[in-house]
């Protein structure tokens, strides 16, 4: 039975459930505002009296990641799963070659969580109300976002990390005063990591922060 790397690169998802793409169809009725709002953070959000596909763009930026940031922060205690996540938030996972697996056993196929990717999409979908919606994919959402400086760095900003075999393999989500909240890896849960950027494991493999907008018109 394969077994999982020591962290878990992103990969774009395919080849997922029935389940899975049910969920994908109820994410594009909440984007159009069809289905309810669901668990978490989100939920007890105050509505914003604003045009749908325009929250992003008046919202303040900085009001914008704390919301981000509020909603990884309710998702701590998560189960990791290696594909898990999407805009409604948890979902199931999968093994996916040497992905998902944790002494020998593939726990991905049978555990709800996030994937680092996964979590970092669910937050910026919720806390932007559907404007700012990301791949499930590292790379993809590193490309999609726009560059921030260390000392520029707000809640909500996305941090990534990057080794010579792995590049681009990690993201987590900047929760202010030097702490990321991420999902690591297989057997973990989302969790709160103070002061990363002191920390030499993350700091040697920090590759940069970026911050998510909406679609340019």
């Amino acid at each position: 039975m394969a077994m999982e790397s020591p962290m878990e690169s992103e990969r774009p998802d395919h080849g997922r459930s029935p389940g899975v793409a049910r969920r994908r169809m109820l994410g594009l009725a909440l984007g159009a505002g069809l289905a309810p709002a669901l668990t978490g953070a989100a939920q007890a959000e105050p509505a914003e009296a604003t045009a749908a596909g325009h929250t992003a763009d008046t919202a303040p930026a900085a009001a914008l990641g704390r919301r981000v940031a509020a909603v990884a922060a309710s998702q701590l205690g998560v189960p990791y799963a290696w594909g898990g996540g999407d805009r409604l938030g948890a979902s199931l996972g999968f093994c996916d070659e040497d992905n998902g697996y944790l002494d020998g056993v593939c726990l991905g196929e049978s555990t709800v969580g996030f994937d680092c990717s996964g979590l970092s999409l669910y937050c910026w979908y919720r806390a932007s109300h559907g404007t700012v919606e990301l791949g499930h994919y590292t790379v993809a959402q590193f490309h999609r976002s726009a560059p921030v400086e260390r000392p520029d760095l707000a809640p909500g900003d996305l941090l990534f990390f990057s080794r010579p075999d792995a590049p681009l393999h990690h993201v987590g989500v900047y929760a202010g005063e030097g702490a990321m909240i991420h999902a690591e890896r297989t057997g973990t849960l989302v969790a709160r990591v103070e002061h990363v950027l002191d920390v030499p494991r993350w700091a040697g493999e920090f590759a940069g922060a970026r911050r998510p907008g909406p679609p340019s018109a």
